[in-house]
């Protein structure tokens, strides 16, 4: 079976400060983090922050993208052995926001996700169409290449260990989100498409997240669909309260 993931993207929100009050506030409760993999994933300047303070709870952290490199000249970036000094067990790689603000290329993902497992981080892998693609029919089409490239030459069991979320474009920060038979239909085929790649061990083991406007009152209705497990979540994860309420309607 397996473990559901919610995982909280705070994208450019909460100082050191703020982020430092969020951990001090979140409840305490060792059995249900041990059966819901919860996942902070705080703006850079907060990771050390977060990670500390959270230490020994079960709540995990990760950052919200990473340079390919171990070190160089990029500047303004971060690379995968800083993610790890600071606390982290996992990324996010492959953000629509990253791929359509920045203009990442499937193909600099893909180094990114290499780098990722070679440093002993779980990739947080996101796919997802935009509305015109998804108005167009070409929803499959997108996440099949997105994803595909994105995990290019990279091995059957490290796809079964890491995390896939799809996150369709039109859904994100907008208040709309795909219905739960929408999100079922694009996760199956998602799953589907890593049965025909790297078998059906992996397709079977790797967890596949929603995101996109999930809030607590719909969380519970995604989590019912047999292959998605778990979510992605912007907004809604900011407060203590509606955070805690996501991760308890993940069981």
């Amino acid at each position: 079976m397996r473990k559901p993931v919610i995982a909280a993207n705070w994208k450019m929100h909460k100082t050191i400060k703020e982020a430092e009050s969020f951990a001090a506030e979140f409840p305490l409760e060792p059995d249900l983090y041990a059966k819901v993999e919860a996942v902070i994933f705080p703006p850079f300047t907060a990771l050390s922050t977060v990670s500390e303070a959270l230490k020994g709870t079960g709540i995990m952290t990760g950052g919200q993208n990473m340079h390919p490199e171990e070190k160089g000249a990029f500047t303004g970036e971060i690379s995968p052995l800083m993610l790890k000094n600071a606390g982290c067990g996992s990324v996010i790689l492959g953000h629509s926001e990253r791929r359509h603000i920045f203009l990442e290329t499937d193909e600099f993902i893909n180094k990114k996700v290499k780098s990722a497992f070679a440093h002993g981080l779980v990739p947080f892998l996101c796919v997802g169409e935009t509305l015109e693609e998804r108005q167009a029919g070409l929803t499959e089409e997108v996440c099949r290449r997105q994803l595909l490239c994105g995990l290019d030459d990279v091995a059957a069991e490290q796809v079964a260990a890491m995390v896939i979320a799809y996150e369709p474009v039109w859904a994100i920060g907008t208040g709309v989100n795909a219905t739960s038979g929408d999100a079922e239909k694009t996760s199956a085929f998602i799953r589907r498409t890593i049965a025909e790649k790297y078998g059906p061990i992996a397709a079977c083991a790797v967890r596949i997240l929603y995101g996109g406007s999930v809030k607590p009152a719909n969380v519970r209705e995604y989590m019912q669909c047999d292959n998605i497990d778990g979510a992605l979540v912007g907004g809604a994860s900011l407060e203590t309260e509606s955070f805690f309420s996501l991760i308890q309607g993940a069981l």
